[in-house]
């Protein structure tokens, strides 16, 4: 069995990685709607058909960046360092100002922008998450290696939201324009991501990676049955429909922050503080009790607790409302628990999924195994946040009004509350219905180092996974 090779050192250097995405992805989440409508002035129809469109191209281009990340003699590390670059110089030019130009103008040009910068974001995500398949076949490593990411990840979520948050107000201050203000904003962050990149690519130096070292013959054409293969999978689809719905809920819900910070309940820049801090401070106490009932039960049963605590939570919030400080404190909080075990989850559920494939199909897709939930996490995300633009569009929301009207207002605390919860229903069956469970998985990999030996092997058991 190939067991992880990470040296402390090391997986310090991988897991903090996981922030050259991160922190490019909360402030895209949490505030590019707000930039487009706010700052851009954009209708909100309009600007959450930008992200749409963009985010679904690079959902679309996931499976295929998987396809050349798992041919033979690709190097995952490489993917990632060259990528690292792209993505921060898209990720500025995503936020740079137009001044009074028509809509249909500033829609191409961020539509262009956004789809750029997801383009590159994926070319480095996707083997940045797929290579811990390569380095361990460990279930609890694999979960160890996620929660120490996730860990990271509330830095990033800090750095990502916070930032945002409070700098361009402080450079406005300064006698800049708010677009300025926006810009210089995501050139911070944008550095901070490429340094992350370029040092978790630097840390997996010395790792023997099957597939970097695999010399023979290279498929060079993307084959549909591949995937077909891995859809027809039986945890598989479970498990997308879980990512799925879940992801269009907590994604309308992120993407929600501001409007109902400042929109609903009129608080200043102080009250996004609140939720930042209230976010990442629940991720952060959450994730290691996350980490830590995964791996005395399993990943399945842990999801299963959390999401249904975040369920009831929305579902109390929206009868109580919310109205006041404490109450969004709450809301942020229950979020934070689902987030808090998806992204310490996630990513180990797909890796298992390697095992089941090569039992199945006799083939290890690391990275397409990896791609292919990301394309329905990253739709799924893009569906979310474009809901939040239409039903923040029927509720009359407008972004040059100080104080918005009462329907806009309802709409917002719809978005942060029933509308989510429905989706969450639908995410939380497909999580109840995966079937790969810690002891089926360690049967699982027995009879396939069994099978990798050409030793006679069973089925019994397995039913249920392939």
């Amino acid at each position: 069995m190939h067991k992880s090779q990470l040296t402390k050192g090391k997986k310090f250097g991988y897991c903090g990685g996981i922030a050259a995405e991160s922190i490019l992805y909360n402030m895209y989440y949490t505030y590019y709607l707000v930039f487009l409508t706010d700052v851009a002035h954009m209708n909100p129809g309009l600007a959450s058909t930008v992200s749409l469109i963009s985010v679904i191209w690079d959902a679309v281009t996931d499976p295929i960046i998987g396809h050349f990340a798992d041919k033979k003699g690709s190097d995952k590390r490489k993917f990632m360092l060259r990528a690292a670059f792209p993505m921060g110089i898209t990720f500025i030019a995503a936020f740079i100002p137009l001044g009074d130009t028509s809509d249909v103008f500033k829609f191409i040009f961020y539509t262009a922008m956004t789809m750029c910068f997801w383009l590159a974001y994926t070319v480095y995500t996707i083997p940045y998450y797929a290579v811990v398949a390569e380095i361990t076949e460990d279930y609890d490593e694999r979960t160890d290696i996620r929660g120490k990411s996730s860990l990271f990840n509330t830095v990033a979520i800090l750095l990502g939201n916070a930032v945002p948050a409070v700098l361009p107000g402080l450079i406005i201050g300064m006698g800049v324009s708010a677009s300025l203000g926006w810009l210089s904003t995501a050139a911070v962050l944008a550095v901070l991501a490429v340094i992350s990149a370029v040092v978790a690519s630097l840390s997996l130096r010395g790792i023997d990676l099957k597939k970097a070292s695999d010399t023979g013959e290279a498929q060079e054409k993307i084959k549909v049955s591949e995937y077909l293969q891995i859809l027809k999978l039986k945890p598989f689809r479970w498990f997308v429909m879980f990512v799925f719905f879940f992801l269009i809920s907590s994604s309308m819900i992120q993407t929600n922050f501001a409007y109902l910070v400042q929109a609903r309940l009129g608080m200043d820049d102080g009250g996004m503080v609140i939720v930042i801090i209230t976010l990442v401070a629940s991720m952060g106490l959450m994730i290691p009790i996350v980490t830590k009932i995964a791996e005395k039960t399993d990943r399945r049963k842990t999801g299963i607790i959390f999401f249904s605590i975040m369920l009831v939570g929305l579902i109390i919030i929206k009868l109580i409302g919310i109205n006041g400080t404490p109450m969004l404190i709450v809301s942020v909080f229950a979020v934070a628990l689902g987030l808090a075990c998806f992204w310490t989850i996630f990513y180990s559920m797909a890796y298992d999924l390697v095992e089941v494939d090569e039992f199945v199909n006799g083939k290890r897709r690391e990275s397409m195994i990896t791609a292919f939930p990301q394309f329905f996490q990253k739709f799924g995300a893009a569906i979310g946040m474009w809901i939040a633009g239409q039903v923040l569009n029927f509720g009359k929301y407008d972004g040059t009004l100080s104080v918005q009207p009462d329907s806009a207002k309802d709409a917002i605390e719809n978005i942060a509350t029933i509308i989510p919860a429905v989706f969450l229903v639908v995410a939380i069956i497909g999580i109840v219905l995966y079937p790969v469970t810690k002891e089926r998985f360690a049967l699982l990999t027995s009879q396939l180092e069994k099978k990798r030996n050409g030793e006679e092997y069973s089925t019994e058991g397995l039913e249920k996974l392939i």
